[in-house]
């Protein structure tokens, strides 16, 4: 998942990665993209956490981010969710800030069109976080889902009040739309905005693979000779 906004910032004051251990981690996420490339499977892509929760008794989710930043440390963001028809929970670490963790509680409301011809299908989500760590605070936040046949556009958004120093309040956002050809493959763009002590706002393109309740995402943002990566895999239980 995204990066959150004091992360881009505080992050440079880390220690330089361990490029040894980066690279094994590429190596081995590199080969279970194979793997996954090598089987197809019926399922339709679904972000992780929001897989038609609000109609199933409960669906579970959890996920891991590793972030590739040039010149800075990489680091791990996992996020795990539970959803039981309206109720919504999730529970981030490394999201809003680094060493810094957010527990959600959330609504969720389901839309979707009778006519199977049309197959649309929308979902929000409006939550309320407590953030807790490097960084305190409360945080509205809304979640949406909007899906069209082949078509997934999904954004998260969220407003953090620093209730240390109201300065550091900032708004998150990360909006991005998918395309499955086939059911195993998804391709699409993502952008991602941060507000902290300075404004900085990132766009790129995403590729992934789907293989069962097993799904591998790659994030390419700001492509050139110094792109942030992002390798997301999560699973669906």
């Amino acid at each position: 998942m995204p990066i959150g906004a004091n992360s881009s910032v505080k992050a440079k004051t880390q220690p330089p990665r361990n490029r040894a251990a980066n690279f094994a981690t590429l190596l081995l996420l590199f080969s279970l993209t194979v793997t996954l490339a090598s089987q197809q499977t019926t399922a339709r892509r679904e972000r992780p956490h929001r897989t038609n929760a609000a109609k199933q008794p409960w669906t579970f989710s959890a996920l891991i981010d590793g972030y590739f930043v040039p010149g800075e440390q990489g680091y791990a963001d996992p996020i795990v969710t539970a959803d039981h028809g309206w109720l919504h929970l999730e529970g981030r670490y490394n999201y809003e800030d680094l060493h810094t963790g957010s527990a959600w509680l959330g609504y969720n409301f389901n839309f979707s069109s009778t006519n199977p011809d049309k197959q649309l299908d929308l979902t929000l989500t409006p939550m309320l976080g407590g953030v807790f760590g490097r960084t305190d605070g409360i945080a509205p936040g809304l979640e949406a889902s909007l899906t069209y046949k082949k078509l997934n556009f999904w954004i998260s958004n969220e407003y953090v009040f620093d209730t240390r120093d109201s300065a550091n309040n900032f708004f998150y956002t990360w909006p991005q739309i998918t395309y499955t050809p086939v059911n195993w493959l998804h391709v699409g763009f993502v952008a991602q905005r941060t507000v902290a002590i300075e404004s900085d706002t990132e766009y790129g393109f995403l590729f992934g693979l789907t293989h069962n309740k097993t799904e591998f995402t790659s994030y390419i943002l700001s492509p050139g000779p110094k792109p942030t990566v992002v390798l997301e895999l999560g699973y669906n239980f």
